[in-house]
């Protein structure tokens, strides 16, 4: 490990020791602050944005991703405030017992430590962690990618600022270097940081759960489907998959395959009729595209083969599959499946009700838009990303899902006899 890259994470690991004695009232005003502070400097962060953003073709799946823009600004601004209002999540009492024995045994939460991040194009990200890493006692290192540079420098600066003027020690937050061999320094800090979490690309998780020697939370990338059952209502399939697809594209919870019951196909054209006014390219199989060829825009629909499903598309794309039972759904789903988001459109409680407990998914809906799968949406305030294993964390993770825990014994000179 290079030594600057060492010298840095030491003094973020020193700094992050003030963090568990900060009162959570001084937590809170630094987070109001920034807030505030954001909201003055819209400007200027759209302005170092652009520049990442000048770099970018506006065609790469990156680009929504990347840019900022007033409105996105204030919801960031209005997730750092809710951050601020929750529930401090450091010193909770899980569970407290007297032994027969006499010693006292109480089970606290406690911070993580220092949690290092390491994520793609995404400058709102770096607003998200700082707080959710603040409030809940953790300092933490950011690793952006090259795309956000100016973005990401420009965030920091500010974060840094709001730190001193609160006379808080700035280096509880570190941006790292944008290259690789940052990436990789980071992976291999065994003793100076706790925890990585990368965010982005399924090449990006790869590589982290590959290369990482410090413990990894995998944030993986979201191949998303809905089923749409037999006993389905028509309009809250037209709606749920128009929304599912494309209120946002780029975003991990966006819809990548469309799974119709075949007694529903006669239905299809009616749901794919919004996709079409969206300009959604289609990739049916063969059942499907003969009900759509009639009716669906002639360059935007093709013949789908084995590589379109368990794809994330990241853009106005969709794969569309026929099944002939919920059976053959749970398996289609099972087989291409990341484990992220998955979700049913059906009126039949007893179907709902199976395909409820049979999806292994961080998030399973019923009726309901996978667009909902994001810490905000679930009154977390804000996200450091959607875990898709099942170790310490999954689904959105946030401010009880960043701290660990610990065992306080009490005792009035108890030895334990050999």
């Amino acid at each position: 490990m290079a030594a600057s890259i060492q010298d840095n994470l030491k003094r973020v690991q020193a700094a992050s020791r003030i963090l568990s004695s900060l009162p959570v009232e001084r937590i809170n005003k630094i987070l109001r602050d920034l807030a505030n502070a954001t909201l003055d400097s819209v400007e200027w962060l759209l302005h170092e944005n652009k520049k990442d953003l000048d770099r970018m073709n506006p065609e790469d799946p990156r680009y929504d991703r990347l840019k900022l823009t007033d409105d996105r600004i204030k919801s960031i601004v209005g997730d750092i405030q809710t951050v601020a209002s929750l529930e401090y999540p450091v010193g909770k009492v899980l569970e407290e017992k007297q032994l027969p024995n006499g010693l006292f045994i109480k089970k606290i939460t406690v911070p993580i430590g220092v949690i290092g991040m390491i994520y793609e194009s995404r400058p709102n990200v770096t607003f998200d962690v700082f707080s959710l890493c603040l409030k809940s006692g953790n300092a933490c290192v950011l690793k952006g990618s090259r795309e956000a540079e100016y973005s990401n420098r420009a965030i920091v600066a500010l974060i840094k600022k709001i730190l001193e003027q609160n006379k808080v020690n700035p280096d509880i937050v570190w941006l790292m270097p944008s290259d690789r061999a940052a990436a990789d320094a980071l992976l291999q800090a065994v003793g100076l940081v706790d925890l990585v979490i990368p965010r982005g690309s399924q090449q990006l998780i790869d590589y982290v759960r590959q290369q990482a020697k410090v413990p990894v939370i995998e944030t993986g990338a979201g191949i998303v489907h809905t089923y749409f059952d037999e006993s389905a209502d028509l309009q809250k399939g037209i709606a749920i998959v128009l929304n599912a697809k494309t209120r946002r594209v780029s975003v991990c919870n966006a819809l990548d395959c469309l799974i119709m019951h075949d007694k529903r196909l006669p239905d299809l054209p009616a749901i794919a009729k919004p996709l079409s006014e969206k300009g959604v390219q289609l990739f049916a199989d063969e059942k499907a595209f003969r009900v759509l060829k009639d009716t669906y825009p002639a360059h935007l629909l093709h013949p789908a083969d084995a590589r379109n499903y368990g794809t994330e598309f990241l853009s106005l794309k969709m794969a569309i599959k026929t099944v002939s039972s919920l059976d053959e759904a749970l398996e289609h789903i099972n087989t291409y499946s990341s484990r992220h988001s998955e979700a049913i459109i059906a009126e039949d409680r007893a179907v709902i009700d199976r395909f409820l407990k049979s999806v292994d998914a961080a998030a399973v809906y019923a009726n309901a838009s996978t667009a909902f799968t994001d810490g905000a949406q679930f009154g977390m305030g804000a996200e450091i990303g959607i875990s898709t294993q099942k170790l310490h964390a999954r689904g959105p993770m946030a401010l009880n899902e960043l701290t660990s825990y610990k065992y306080i014994i009490e005792g009035s000179g108890h030895t334990r006899v050999p």
